[in-house]
């Protein structure tokens, strides 16, 4: 096992994963950020360099235990034997941590199976799949050029007919609403970690007039777009695509292969996002935790993956 602390073989790793999408989209969103002032104390762990056939992302510092928001991994691998070693015989994982681990459903499936039976205190989460819009030449075409930019327009011309609303990005006095409105949130550890990444990672929101959030988007430390979301008195207004749309378009000129999350059952987010050319992609996410540790109760649900670029 080797930690990647050099930044010529980081950036390395950044050029190589961009071959293997969308399989490496988590690790390839950390490695991006850690490459780029590394914000959430991040660091790369492989099983070999250059040829190597799997790679961790985790966190950098001994962090809380029980805070499987801020002990989150992602990762890609090439053979799941080697993952498997991977995981078995070093420490690349901290299993005395609830964590959450993030990748490709076959790549994460494969590896923990094994791990699940050896180790009896362990439970772990329902599956989750994950929305991507990937850089590929597939979406680019001069028609969906044209028509994203005249959407986005659109949107923006009708917003500013109204003075009372302002587009902005989020601050972290607003973590707190956040918090309770996250269907993964509603507790001070999240509401942390909620404030972390605002602080660290692009966001975009509206505001009215008082200076309150209306509608809202931000991206976590695996560079994916998480918790959008509108207040339900303010739906149906375009708050949502134009706060997506927005976010995404940030992202894009950053270099980013955009991602985010998006509840399956949520109909009105995954039309939206259909109908930008977004493609379905399956992933996972996992939760582990030691039964015999008091933790807050907190459970999966499933979302989709999807593909689509600006």
């Amino acid at each position: 096992m080797l930690v990647l602390n050099c930044s010529t073989k980081l950036q390395m790793l950044e050029k190589i994963l961009q071959g293997s999408f969308p399989e490496s989209l988590k690790v390839y969103g950390a490695v991006m950020n850690i490459n780029r002032g590394n914000p959430f104390r991040k660091e790369v762990v492989v099983d070999s360099w250059s040829d190597f056939k799997v790679v961790i992302t985790r966190p950098q510092r001994q962090t809380d235990d029980l805070d499987h928001y801020t002990n989150a991994h992602a990762v890609f691998y090439k053979e799941p034997h080697a993952y498997r070693e991977l995981l078995e015989n070093t420490n690349a994982i901290n299993w005395g941590q609830i964590f959450q681990i993030q990748g490709h459903l076959w790549n994460v499936l494969c590896g923990f199976r094994s791990l699940y039976k050896q180790r009896p205190k362990m439970e772990h989460s329902s599956p989750l799949q994950l929305f991507t819009k990937l850089q590929t030449t597939e979406f680019s075409s001069l028609e969906n050029v044209i028509h994203s930019f005249y959407f986005l327009i659109h949107f923006l011309c009708s917003l500013r007919m109204d003075p009372k609303f302002t587009l902005a990005y989020l601050d972290i006095s607003h973590s707190s609403l956040l918090n309770k409105t996250w269907s993964r949130g509603g507790n001070p550890r999240c509401e942390k970690y909620l404030a972390n990444l605002i602080c660290c990672f692009p966001s975009v929101c509206v505001l009215d007039d008082k200076g309150y959030p209306l509608s809202w988007s931000l991206t976590d430390q695996f560079a994916t777009m998480i918790h959008s979301y509108t207040l339900p008195e303010h739906r149906r207004k375009g708050f949502s695509r134009l706060v997506t749309t927005t976010l995404a378009k940030k992202l894009h000129s950053c270099g980013f292969p955009v991602q985010g999350n998006v509840l399956e059952a949520n109909l009105p987010s995954v039309t939206l996002l259909k109908r930008a050319w977004s493609g379905f992609v399956a992933d996972y996410f996992d939760l582990l935790q030691p039964l015999l540790t008091q933790i807050i109760p907190w459970s999966c649900k499933p979302v989709n993956l999807l593909a689509f670029k600006f």
